[in-house]
């Protein structure tokens, strides 16, 4: 059987997306062979097993963060610091990074908590509109030409070893709204809880970092509680 680490490696192997609309480029970070190599470290270095994991939706990839290394909300930086895994991208900080990071350690190690839930995007490609993110649901006719290629990623990651009892949606309300819609009409999951963007966290509500960084543990742990994990 294979680990929860192949078949994510050869799902990011895979991904391919082909868009015809003015002005949108897709980031594809997977097609820079240095990116493989740094994404198969990480995923071999906390994924070699066959635990199911509950899953954790972001939006899709920025620029800082994992539209360059690959890894969802995981900058150089704390691809170095925390994963401790070296590397030589450009070490530009994402503050939705410092966000995730700051509240896993409050989770516990990174080990632990990567071993129990998979961090991932309702598009697992990110997008850019005249050098700046673009988000999926920012356009709707980017949104409308996207749609099959998230259903077919969202049904391809669950085949890792997804627990099926509930996910969690970071990223607001239009992003919870659109993947609820999905799950309504595929039955992904049997509940999704929402959370906060930690960019909007890191941006405009950072003197609450602390109730942020509970009222996620908090999900986490209702999360476990619904797995039995």
């Amino acid at each position: 059987m294979k680990s929860f680490a192949e078949k994510a490696i050869e799902f990011n192997k895979k991904l391919d997306l082909i868009l015809d609309i003015d002005d949108v480029e897709v980031m594809n970070p997977f097609l820079n062979p240095k990116v493989l190599y740094i994404t198969e470290m990480f995923f071999r270095k906390f994924f070699s097993d066959t635990n199911k994991r509950v899953f954790i939706f972001g939006i899709n990839p920025g620029r800082f963060g994992a539209g360059v290394t690959g890894i969802s909300f995981t900058d150089p930086i704390r691809l170095e610091t925390k994963c401790t895994i070296i590397n030589h991208l450009p070490k530009k900080p994402e503050l939705s990074s410092e966000f995730i990071y700051n509240m896993i350690e409050n989770y516990g190690t990174v080990k632990d908590f990567y071993s129990r839930f998979f961090i991932t995007a309702v598009s697992p490609l990110g997008f850019l509109s005249k050098g700046k993110n673009l988000n999926y649901y920012d356009s709707k006719e980017l949104q409308e030409k996207v749609k099959p290629f998230i259903v077919q990623s969202i049904k391809n990651q669950i085949e890792f070893g997804a627990f099926r009892e509930c996910a969690i949606c970071i990223g607001g309300d239009k992003n919870f709204r659109f993947l609820t819609q999905l799950n309504e009409e595929y039955s992904f999951f049997d509940k999704i809880f929402a959370l906060e963007h930690p960019r909007f966290i890191m941006q405009y509500r950072r003197r609450m970092i602390n109730e942020f960084i509970s009222s996620y543990l908090n999900v986490l742990h209702n999360c476990e509680d619904l797995t039995g994990k």
